[in-house]
């Protein structure tokens, strides 16, 4: 039984027609209810518990059906299973209205990587977006049809959602052990970026302008923190950063680089007026916002900038002109580049985005296959309660620049929830 009233995506793999990605609404009583302030500026997003492989999507590159055999088993291990109750359950009791679900099944397309075939023996952090046995199986034109049609689509959702939210909570779900067989922790919150650690990241991937600081945090460190201690207070050991850090083609890297770069172009913006309509600024700034690297055009000034390439033709006075006005840019953020960072770090605006990964095991029972059989509904509700606590306390308490009238007493409804102490069942 679903005590909780929530929508839980299938099981088995299908080719329904059903769209990319969805706000899938939530109902029901929110506990820890957010102002109103906050309501709309909190965002819950499941990009991993998807189960649709287009029927145009099982034909390989010589005209022949892919046969389920040819992928089941990695359709199985590569699903966030459960993923998408535990957001549901942490948006209905934030009261926010809705979670965002991509639909498409991670064996054919991850969207939490940059656009690319992966490799049939890529590490987890060096995988592209097209997922593998279908990079392998798909042709060149299947590949373009797949991220042109799904990929590209809920990149400008995605985008959409991005621009009003304030916090960004991705839900994952992963394995019960390591590969070497040892416990993994019933929950890791991630918010380090991958290049942060390896010295090669952000500044070969996203453009040099990008500050290597804001690498080290993907949200503020006192939302992390705090849902840490709430859910260790219940009893529930958290690890952070743990098996991996967040890869720069993730949606939380993704995000926060958008976020920083349009804080700079309002800066800019607001410094030089003159440069507002002009077209050089404009494709400088559409190359910077320019995240998940799918802009031909952007690749191709980014290159002319970086790597000294030949402008193509019929675009040398603009990609002159875009030279002129990155400098610029580059010389506004040298002279004021602890001013913007600090500034951005405790802005209203900063985008903070979060990875919550929880164990598979709380949240299904499974078979002998690793097929989920049953929801463990009553760890569903409990993490979802403690994490919703957590954002609220957060947003309502923790904050200290809140608008004014915004941090007054919560109202007796707001204050009236109660949550359970105790740990998790079966731990």
């Amino acid at each position: 039984m679903n005590p909780l009233d929530l929508t839980v995506p299938p099981i088995a793999w299908s080719s329904d027609e059903v769209a990319s990605v969805e706000q899938v609404p939530v109902v029901g009583r929110a506990d820890f209810r957010l102002r109103s302030h906050w309501r709309h500026r909190v965002m819950v997003d499941v990009i991993h518990d998807g189960w649709v492989i287009p029927a145009e999507f099982l034909v390989d590159t010589g005209g022949h059906m892919i046969p389920p055999d040819a992928f089941h088993e990695q359709y199985v291990e590569e699903r966030d299973w459960g993923a998408a109750m535990v957001a549901a359950s942490l948006a209905k009791e934030l009261g926010v209205g809705s979670y965002t679900r991509v639909n498409i099944a991670r064996v054919l397309m991850d969207f939490g990587r940059f656009p690319g075939s992966t490799a049939p023996r890529a590490q987890h952090l060096d995988r592209f977006a097209i997922n593998y046995p279908f990079s392998q199986l798909l042709g060149h034109r299947a590949k373009r049809r797949l991220l042109t049609k799904y990929y590209d689509p809920i990149s400008e959702s995605m985008d959409q959602l991005v621009r009003s939210t304030r916090v960004k909570i991705a839900v994952h779900t992963y394995d019960m052990h390591n590969r070497n067989g040892t416990l993994r922790p019933q929950v890791s919150l991630v918010t380090s970026a991958l290049g942060e650690h390896t010295e090669e990241v952000p500044l070969r991937v996203f453009d040099p302008l990008y500050p290597a600081k804001l690498g080290e945090f993907s949200c503020n460190r006192v939302l992390r923190d705090r849902i840490s201690l709430t859910l260790e207070k219940s009893s529930i050991p958290v690890a952070h950063n743990y098996p991996y850090r967040l890869p720069e083609g993730g949606t939380e890297v993704r995000a926060q680089v958008w976020s920083y770069f349009n804080h700079l172009k309002q800066a800019f913006d607001g410094a030089f007026g003159d440069a507002v309509q002009d077209p050089s600024y404009q494709v400088v700034w559409d190359m910077l916002l320019d995240t998940n690297l799918r802009s031909t055009d952007s690749a191709a000034l980014r290159s002319y900038l970086h790597l000294y390439r030949r402008a193509p033709e019929g675009k040398r006075r603009l990609f002159k002109g875009a030279a002129q006005a990155y400098n610029r840019i580059r010389k506004f953020v040298v002279e004021h580049q602890d001013d913007l960072v600090e500034a951005y770090i405790v802005s209203e605006e900063r985008l903070s985005c979060l990875g919550i990964e929880v164990r598979k095991d709380l949240v299904y029972d499974y078979d002998g296959r690793g097929v989920p059989v049953a929801p463990r509904w009553d760890n569903v509700e409990q993490i979802g309660k403690l994490v919703a606590r957590a954002v609220r306390t957060f947003l309502h308490e923790d904050l200290t620049h809140l608008e004014p009238g915004l941090d007054g007493a919560a109202s007796d409804e707001e204050d009236s929830a109660v949550i359970r102490s105790e740990s998790l069942g079966g731990m």
